[in-house]
């Protein structure tokens, strides 16, 4: 049975003393997680050593970290390596986020790169993928999401997987007042699926977590992680707001 996770990025929001009562907030509200049902919570880099020790002692919720370096160390200032991250109490990382795609012009052989770096440090990665509007209208978007997937994650094997989400944002649907329904979801996460049989077998494809992240909220939660190939999500604005981020997790525990 593979894995159902609701993850939580923060982005670039929070000082030290909100990100600690948030923490707090969602502790105090937590229940039903199981090996199969987890939690993860990406705070920015500064907030990783607390939310850790926070998070310590809990089981099934764990810390990520938003990027990393795809350098082991040296002299890259203003970078944070793999290493410091595992020392700090992170347990994952977000890679290849479309922000990061975007903003900072991360392209498929640098996140190819962060990911090996991350996977042989020993910090499971969130791996993300996902089509702007202008290729959603051309209607090309299986082919742009499979070419992000095989380029991202295919240098890989099958054991390395393991340690290996996949989150799939429709860039199109983000901030752009347009939709995304469960149906398109389920049609872009079955492809991916499709896209890591081809390589990997139906095996490993089944036991490929892939995660949404296009604006999911408790009012769509449900609906969203009802669709069989939706194994949870990648929350952003509603991982700010413990009420928020525990109803969306609830609707993933009462799946």
């Amino acid at each position: 049975m593979r894995k159902k996770i609701v993850a939580g990025n923060w982005k670039m929001n929070l000082n030290l003393n909100e990100g600690k009562t948030l923490v707090q907030n969602i502790l105090s509200g937590l229940s039903g997680l199981t090996d199969n049902k987890q939690v993860v919570i990406a705070p920015p880099f500064v907030h990783i050593a607390q939310t850790a020790a926070q998070l310590q002692g809990t089981s099934n919720i764990f810390t990520a970290a938003q990027n990393c370096s795809s350098e082991a160390s040296g002299a890259y200032t203003g970078e944070v390596s793999t290493d410091m991250l595992l020392s700090a109490g992170a347990q994952y990382v977000i890679i290849g986020h479309s922000e990061r795609r975007e903003y900072f012009k991360e392209d498929d052989a640098i996140l190819a790169k962060k990911t090996a770096q991350a996977l042989s440090t020993g910090l499971k990665v969130i791996f993300c993928c996902g089509e702007p509007l202008e290729v959603r209208d051309g209607g090309t978007q299986n082919e742009y999401v499979g070419n992000q997937i095989k380029a991202g994650i295919y240098g890989f094997n099958a054991d390395q997987l393991q340690n290996l989400v996949i989150a799939y944002e429709p860039i199109w649907a983000i901030g752009t007042g347009r939709t995304a329904s469960s149906q398109q979801a389920q049609d872009m996460h079955a492809h991916i699926r499709s896209v890591i049989a081809n390589q990997y077998g139906n095996v490993v494809a089944e036991q490929m977590t892939i995660l949404y992240g296009g604006s999911c909220k408790p009012s769509n939660a449900p609906e969203l992680f009802a669709c069989p190939d939706v194994d949870g999500g990648l929350i952003g604005g509603a991982a700010l707001k413990a009420e928020d981020f525990l109803g969306i997790i609830a609707a993933m525990t009462a799946i």
